[in-house]
């Protein structure tokens, strides 16, 4: 099981990546909060999704989140470090995600 801090730095290593991604912005074009629940350390996160990139990122949770991805520990490091596919991980719940239709079909192309 990884740690909290681990998983602070995975969600933060996370939303440098898409910020370093120029297309991300124009692949996706959402302004929407964000809460991300670490099931095994019962641990929450939230922030906001935009301009294809998460900004914000703290500690605790945010029950308005219009998006909400839970997911556990090892996983989340895992779906970061590229070695877990999402699809998969979210065919299998490993990985869930609570957002409008029209949202899970704009985030689809992010991963």
């Amino acid at each position: 099981m990884a740690t909290v801090e681990q998983c602070r730095a995975a969600l933060g290593k996370l939303a440098e990546k898409m910020a370093g991604d120029p297309n991300a912005a124009a692949r996706v074009n959402l302004d929407r909060s964000l809460g991300c629940h670490i099931r095994d350390l019962n641990v929450h996160f939230h922030g906001r999704l935009q301009g294809g990139t998460i900004t914000g990122l703290a500690d605790g949770e945010d029950p308005k989140a219009q998006i909400k991805l839970s997911v556990g520990s090892d996983d989340l490091l895992a779906l970061v470090a590229g070695d877990l596919n999402f699809a998969g991980a979210w065919a299998g719940g490993r990985v869930s995600v609570k957002a409008s239709f029209g949202d899970l079909l704009k985030l689809r192309k992010l991963l």
